[in-house]
């Protein structure tokens, strides 16, 4: 008895993995941008509406700034080393991109209202590229944003105008009329992510062309 038993649980393991399998097998397959994708099934309620503050105090939404294919992160200004080489990286990517005939916006979105002003950002925005877009707001404006994309930040205990930020590090790919394809890691290169990129900028061509 104990090894019908053992059998009947072997049966369902079996198929439990053949059928999620099957799943991933369908998602993949149904999916315009399977091709490109880095191992793993993208796509997801990641990015949504916001009202945020650009570098020269106007309020923007989200669908005046996510015109073209963009390169999104969450950082802040005095953000001592993590912020800086990421976003440099993303800009290098984007440099990448247009010598190859991609256009993609860099956007840099703080999560540090309190000390990131307009002025702030464009200083940061400027040394890293020309086109790298700064956004801010209020408190509540931020955190609807950072909702919408499903990142993580925390204020460390602030004694002064020096404190720390925790936060979350994915660079986050938005492509007009389909949203979020893909989000990158710290450990992405900028030559893996322009090889990223255009390949889903491509996939979205040939997608709407059809």
């Amino acid at each position: 008895m104990s090894k019908l038993y053992a059998g009947l649980a072997v049966a369902a393991v079996v198929g439990l993995i053949g059928g999620s399998a099957l799943w991933v097998f369908n998602a993949r397959s149904e999916d315009p941008f399977a091709v490109c994708r880095a191992g793993q099934v993208g796509g997801g309620a990641i990015g949504g509406p916001f009202t945020l503050m650009d570098e020269a105090g106007a309020t923007v939404t989200d669908a005046q700034v996510l015109t073209k294919p963009s390169l999104v992160y969450f950082g802040y200004t005095f953000c001592p080393d993590v912020c800086p080489m990421d976003n440099a990286r993303n800009a290098e990517a984007v440099d990448i991109l247009e010598e190859r005939g991609y256009d993609v916006t860099p956007v840099f979105i703080s999560i540090d209202p309190a000390r990131d002003t307009p002025a702030v950002l464009t200083d940061f925005t400027e040394n890293l590229h020309p086109r790298m877009v700064g956004l801010t707001g209020s408190p509540e404006q931020v955190k609807v944003a950072s909702q919408a994309y499903k990142t993580y930040y925390k204020a460390q205990p602030a004694e002064d105008d020096f404190y720390l930020v925790d936060h979350s590090t994915f660079t986050y790919l938005m492509l007009p009329g389909t949203g979020f394809a893909e989000f990158y890691k710290r450990e992405s290169t900028a030559e893996e992510m322009a090889q990223s990129v255009g390949c889903f900028v491509d996939a979205a061509k040939s997608l709407a062309e059809n």
